[in-house]
């Protein structure tokens, strides 16, 4: 089985610094003798700062959003660089200053993807400057507060940057409301021009368990997990419905392909908000069980699994 390639998210509203924090980690990586591919998202026509990565190999996905008119795109997209792009030791997304982390995150954990893709973080960057600013219900839209909130909240590192721009006082109110939104287990870093040990930067913050295996990744440690799990059998529909729900809180958002007992088409189930909708897939897809989530403890998840789901004696 070809390793899978380490993959980072680089996400931020737009001015935030994205692409001088790439820049960084692109000249680290390459020094290194890493082969690096970059994929752009852009809402236009045109990839406005491809001219300063125009020695690298880029993907680039235009007139559109990651998270939300091009989602499939990527996907499939990605699907098929990857197959005639071998030779990969890192992938780095920079998604648009409007895009959302957990959308992103369930396209590179999509069943076709899971095992091609090795999610290490997602960095999102914080402009310390604007941020109270973009927060007031006076100076910004619903939308932007919301889009904000959900670029913090499922991130696995924030980088507050342009810290030489506020004084200390607006830092420490910008840092308390940081706090109250973002993951327990995810740091703050504070920087400005960008400037972080593009090492630190790479190191593993999130964990993607794909077989049964046993694990030697700590997932306390780690913001977010993505669990896969085998499935071979149908199952009973609301025995799997219950079943999620009593993951609780932890459980972010579930997906996959399914045979549901007595029924002979192959099903595709997308699970938020403690509620599931299936549709008819198509039937060359795999069976099996994705779970997203925070603090998600796999050998409890498989065992409860195994017992709750799979064994179907008390209902056959």
């Amino acid at each position: 089985m070809v390793k899978p390639i380490p993959t980072y998210l680089l996400t931020g509203f737009l001015g935030s610094g994205k692409t001088t924090v790439l820049k960084r980690l692109l000249t680290t990586l390459k020094r290194e003798g890493k082969k690096v591919v970059l994929v752009f998202n852009e809402l236009g026509e045109e990839n406005v700062e491809k001219h300063y990565f125009s020695d690298e190999t880029m993907l680039e996905l235009l007139n559109g959003c990651i998270c939300c008119t091009i989602q499939d795109d990527m996907r499939m997209e990605l699907q098929q660089f990857l197959k005639t792009n071998q030779a990969i030791d890192v992938l780095i997304i920079e998604g648009t200053g409007i895009a959302n982390p957990v959308e992103v995150i369930e396209a590179l954990t999509h069943p076709v993807l899971i095992e091609k893709v090795d999610l290490m973080s997602v960095i999102s960057l914080i402009d310390v400057s604007h941020f109270l600013e973009y927060q007031s219900l006076f100076s910004s839209s619903k939308e932007i507060r919301r889009m904000l909130k959900q670029q913090i909240t499922f991130s696995s590192l924030l980088l507050l940057n342009k810290i030489d721009l506020v004084n200390h006082q607006k830092l420490e109110k910008v840092k308390l409301k940081i706090s109250s939104l973002k993951r327990e287990q995810a740091p703050m870093l504070e920087c400005k021009y960008g400037e972080v040990d593009p090492h630190y930067l790479l190191e593993r913050r999130m964990v993607t368990f794909t077989n049964e295996e046993t694990h030697h990744h700590h997932s306390h440690h780690h913001p977010f997990q993505a669990l896969k799990l085998s499935v071979t059998d149908p199952i009973d529909k609301k025995k799997f419905e219950h079943w999620l729900k009593r993951q609780g809180e932890t459980l972010l958002r579930a997906k996959g392909f399914v045979r549901i007992l007595h029924s002979d088409s192959l099903y595709s189930f997308q699970y938020a908000s403690k509620q599931i909708n299936f549709s008819e897939a198509e039937e060359d897809m795999e069976m099996c069980i994705i779970l997203i989530g925070t603090g998600l403890i796999e050998k409890e998840i498989r065992e409860s699994f195994e017992k709750e789901v799979k064994n179907r004696s008390d209902w056959l």
